[in-house]
């Protein structure tokens, strides 16, 4: 084996082995949440990312050819549907949970959502403004 057949094997093996990882933290995700819409946010983060790394590691392994071609064609597919499918599964559950209020907080009025962003987006950033001016705005 030459040198760009070991450099193509250990990169393949690292995307390969990158995705599994995330497969298993996904699979933690849904055995350790209890409530169904963050068991889902964990699934759908890790589908896409756990099935792009596992197929862009088999995309080096055959090289440029059609068969590479037709795994980036599933690799896109995949990023379409894995997000549209969690997100109509969310919303079912939030047109059938009765009891949503008890899981999560519920925003019936969008400028209440809207204000309690702008407060947390400002105290965020407030802590930045006063060190900025303890340190007579010069980067520590």
């Amino acid at each position: 084996m030459g040198t760009f057949d070991w450099i193509r094997l250990i990169l393949g093996c690292a995307f390969i082995i990158c995705g599994l990882v995330i497969f298993f933290t996904e699979i933690f995700g849904v055995f350790h949440f209890q409530y169904v819409l963050n068991r889902m946010h964990a699934t759908a983060m890790g589908d896409t990312l756990g099935i792009a790394s596992c197929m862009l590691g088999l995309v080096i392994f055959s090289g440029f050819n059609m068969t590479s071609v037709k795994i980036l064609l599933i690799v896109v597919f995949l990023w379409f549907a894995s997000p549209v499918s969690s997100h109509v599964l969310a919303r079912l559950e939030v047109a059938t949970n009765e009891n949503l209020e008890s899981r999560c907080k519920v925003y019936t009025d969008l400028e209440a959502l809207e204000k309690e962003l702008s407060d947390n987006t400002a105290a965020a950033a407030a802590p930045e403004a006063v060190q900025q001016s303890e340190t007579g705005g010069k980067e520590l």
